[in-house]
């Protein structure tokens, strides 16, 4: 084995411009399969991270009879709270706004303006002198054109379906990667949602913060956070095997240009070949030391790609990419603005590991034919 690699070593270094040009794009090939999984890997974690800090925190109990995928049951998905600790309510009315005399359909939310367990900043609806203080997200701000300051008027129907309208007050516009808690939203203190609507003491759905621990709840069921945040890991899943398709047809393309190699260094050195038999080796030695060779293209294209490509993700890891706000506003998907990739061990090691034994696989398809070669034809040339 070590006068194979010594062999195959000479022997690609002795090739010169063609060797280079396949481990170079064997590692822009190496550096697209890392940065790609890596953006992946970073989206991921910093939607899973923005998604339980603003919106799943420890997990849900729903009202039996609410259903967040039906919005015509939100008329009558709620219920009276249980006396349960560590457990923020949220009650959910269907309403109006009429910015500049435009009607807007929205989801009203009341929540407790002293709540901690997710980062809205529902404090301000506390401290505000506005009769009905209320504070919205940027999508919802940009879709309704309106503004901190704002007053609009607000339609709605209490718990016997009589519509009443009152002027509210937009005290703040928080920024929020999260669309799930802002597009088409606005949240006011649930005190006066009790209020206004007569459901004193009611909720559609409740928040766990991290202290909680789970009992069954009669009429609530609950969900953890894996399960609430379900939704995105399969979307992170669907981008993984989209990408994936990608990367592997670069991947080919640059195997391609090594198996093209291969066949063409075994055509032409025939009578080498030829010569390593008669000297004693046994065909599939030779074998081992074309495909030893043809390997080596895989370790030459990692070590060009760490000379340009470590710096190169470095900086893109520290800078991020940047991601207009709009291209996530319409799928309703947690995205922020700039992404910093994450390129874990795990994910540089199998990549190693995925273009080694692809390029060996490769080698090996072509030099197999050194097995059926005739020693004394090969000496001479004339190996069809």
């Amino acid at each position: 084995m070590k006068l194979a690699l010594q062999l195959g070593y000479k022997n690609l270094v002795g090739a010169g411009l063609r060797t280079w040009l396949n481990a170079g794009v064997l590692s822009f090939c190496f550096i697209i399969i890392i940065f790609f999984n890596g953006l992946i890997d970073g989206w991921n974690q910093q939607a899973r991270i923005d998604s339980t800090e603003w919106e799943v925190a420890n997990g849900h109990l729903l009202h039996e009879n609410y259903d967040t995928s039906d919005p015509f049951s939100i008329k009558d998905g709620h219920g009276e709270l249980p006396q349960q600790e560590n457990l923020t309510p949220v009650l959910i009315r269907q309403a109006s706004i009429y910015p500049d005399g435009r009607m807007v359909n929205i989801s009203l939310k009341g929540i407790k303006p002293a709540q901690q367990t997710i980062k809205l900043p529902t404090q301000l609806l506390s401290t505000s002198d506005a009769e009905i203080p209320a504070i919205i997200g940027k999508r919802m701000a940009n879709a309704a054109k309106l503004k901190k300051g704002d007053q609009v008027l607000l339609r709605w129907r209490d718990k016997n379906g009589t519509f009443d309208a009152a002027n509210i007050t937009i005290v703040d516009v928080f920024d929020c990667n999260v669309a799930t808690i802002d597009a088409g939203q606005v949240w006011i203190s649930m005190d006066k949602l009790w209020e206004m609507t007569g459901l004193n003491n009611r909720a559609t759905y409740l928040i766990a913060n991290n202290k909680y621990q789970h009992q069954n709840i009669a009429h609530w069921n609950f969900k953890d956070k894996e399960e609430l945040l379900q939704e995105l890991t399969n979307l992170i899943e669907t981008k993984k095997v989209s990408g994936a398709i990608f990367y592997l047809l670069l991947l080919t393309i640059a195997l391609l240009a090594i198996f093209d190699t291969q066949v063409l260094s075994i055509f032409r050195r025939q009578k080498e070949i030829g010569t390593y038999i008669s000297l004693g080796m046994t065909r599939w030695e030779v074998v081992k030391l074309f495909t030893v060779e043809g390997s080596f293209y895989s370790i030459f294209g990692m070590l060009l790609a760490s000379i340009y490509g470590t710096p190169l993700l470095i900086y893109i890891a520290k800078k991020g990419i940047a991601f207009p706000s709009e291209a996530a506003d319409g799928m309703g998907i947690s995205i922020s603005d700039v992404i910093h990739p994450v390129f874990g061990l795990s994910l540089i090691v199998g990549t190693i590991v995925l273009v080694i034994i692809s390029a060996t696989i490769v080698s090996f398809l072509p030099a197999r034919k050194i097995a059926k070669m005739n020693p004394v034809l090969a000496l001479k040339g004339k190996v069809q």
